[in-house]
């Protein structure tokens, strides 16, 4: 009775995409993460699903556990197995009319890995033309022989309308770190895996699924869009790009093109390099548009057994800073309450440095992003490491961070302190807590100042102040035990103090364990 409830409620609750056509449904097919080589979370209870024909009883056994349930009336049919320690390789079989086996599936952690192209960036990335993680790079594909570290990459795919049972998905397969395959692996999630894998000693499953240059709305269902009216803008703005279209694709094949040709001949006749290929206008079948991706690329994962989210996105969302601070944390709640595990760890890269680097006091950019980023904390069970000192200083322009080792482990030392209950020195640089204002000075706490405070390399740097006047000046900035304390002669009544407050901050402020602080302001009640 029990296997019967939830098999019902899954499927009234989830909008189910298959990995084959529907019209095979006389043999038993399992979803497409249920292949070879697949890894299973431990301490959970594991959900199976697939397709046979309606009212075909299905069972299945795996690793001396068994399960039964029954399709239903249109062919699909979920069954769950009992929760498992960390082990393996096993062998799946389900049956039905027919029996299919599937070989070398383990027991272990199982991460989802998604976001822009700062997740989806791959290891062999680096080779070609990185004089400093290129040979690193290429040195740890060579290495990688590890068959309990893997990884299945989601094929790229959009579902504007929502995903049906028409939908194939996942598409895509369990790999191995090894040569072969590890160079196509996600950096940041396969360096996060080879942490885990080092410190847990159990076999770890990434299921990565992301998409370069994509907002977080497209990332989001658009149900969970449409219950917050502070998301409407969103419609509108898609509403008219949609209407807009025809007539901008016109334009664009007619006219943008067409000058871009000309261009392109004209710098080959000269001997330059030709300009870059316009982007053609947004329209019915772009990966940005609401839902999409969710639709196809995160909604058929569901509700495949999961330890938690790695996320690293953020950049395409940084024209709209104010839209983030109620959408990023709308989406993690969105994608907690469709998996119906509870509201597992949702951990987070804020965003590096990026372009010039910073000359006034108070510049903006990328800072109003992370500052929502920040601000995400607040939901429970999530977590966020610093990326603003990892930028290549020789290419301040690449959007993309080389050093994606560093982000990898950053974000591993929150899942091993928090998650894992590892001893870990610190997981997190020194996040802002509150300031208090004497006579000319402010004194800022600061959470995560584990062992003490300290400047990196120099003086300390990066702290603006300001009067009432609003108008910021470098501070003179001091370490005072946990705190830090910030004055400037040009400010005899001090009434805010911003840190790192630009696209590519000078700020220099650790903790003890070289963890960089995250940049804030206090004149905004966001930031208490």
């Amino acid at each position: 009775m029990k296997t019967s409830f939830l098999h019902k409620t899954f499927w009234l609750t989830t909008t189910f995409a298959l990995p084959f056509a529907p019209n095979a449904l006389a043999d038993i097919h399992l979803a497409t993460l249920f292949s070879d080589g697949a890894v299973l979370q431990r301490g959970m209870d594991a959900p199976v699903w697939g397709t046979a024909d309606a009212g075909e009883v299905i069972t299945a056994s795996f690793n001396g556990k068994h399960a039964k349930t029954t399709a239903d009336n249109s062919g699909r049919w979920l069954l769950k197995f009992s929760a498992m320690p960390a082990g393996g390789p096993f062998d799946l079989a389900v049956s039905g009319k027919n029996t299919v086996v599937v070989h070398n599936v383990a027991v272990g952690e199982v991460w989802v890995a998604s976001g822009q192209s700062n997740m989806e960036f791959p290891l062999n990335t680096f080779a070609p033309n990185d004089p400093v993680y290129g040979p690193k790079a290429k040195a740890e594909i060579a290495a990688a022989n590890d068959p309990l570290l893997r990884m299945f990459t989601v094929t790229k795919k959009m579902s504007p309308d929502g995903a049906t049972d028409n939908t194939p998905g996942p598409d895509g397969a369990w790999k191995a770190a090894t040569p072969l395959e590890a160079g196509k692996f996600s950096a940041v999630a396969y360096y996060y895996a080879c942490e885990l894998r080092h410190k847990l000693n159990v076999p770890v499953g990434i299921i990565h699924t992301s998409w370069g240059g994509t907002p977080a709305e497209a990332w989001t269902s658009r149900r969970a869009l449409e219950a917050d009216a502070r998301l409407k803008p969103l419609f509108a703005s898609w509403d008219k790009k949609l209407a807009d279209y025809p007539a901008e694709q016109k334009k664009y094949e007619e006219q943008t093109l067409r000058g871009w040709q000309q261009k392109v001949a004209k710098a080959k006749v000269e001997g330059k390099s030709a300009p870059a290929k316009p982007r053609p206008p947004e329209g019915p079948n772009s990966p940005h548009r609401l839902s999409t991706l969710f639709n196809a690329m995160v909604n058929p994962l569901i509700p495949y057994g999961i330890k938690g989210v790695i996320w690293y996105q953020g950049e395409s969302n940084s024209g709209d800073p104010a839209t983030y601070k109620t959408l990023f944390p709308a989406m993690i709640k969105d994608w907690r309450s469709r998996w119906n595990q509870g509201e597992f760890p949702f951990l987070f890269v804020q965003l590096a440095n990026f372009q010039a680097v910073q000359k006034q006091p108070v510049e903006g950019g990328w800072a109003f992003l992370r500052e929502a980023q920040l601000m995400t904390l607040s939901l429970p069970n999530t977590g966020m490491a610093l990326a603003i000192d990892l930028a290549d200083p020789e290419k301040p322009d690449d959007v993309h961070p080389h050093n994606k080792r560093e982000v990898g482990r950053r974000l591993s030392l929150i899942a091993l302190a928090r998650v894992y209950d590892q001893k870990v020195a610190s997981y997190s640089g020194p996040i802002y807590s509150g300031f208090k204002i004497a006579g000319n000075k402010v004194r800022l706490s600061f959470n995560h100042a584990d062992g003490g405070l300290v400047a990196k390399n120099d003086n300390l740097k990066g702290f603006a102040i300001a009067g009432k006047d609003g108008n910021f000046v470098w501070g003179d900035a001091k370490i005072e035990g946990g705190e830090v304390v910030v004055s400037s002669q040009q400010v005899a009544e001090p009434a805010a103090v911003r840190y790192n407050w630009a696209m590519n901050p000078i700020g220099n402020l650790y903790n003890k364990e070289g963890l960089p602080a995250s940049s804030f302001r206090t004149d905004t009640e966001a930031a208490h």
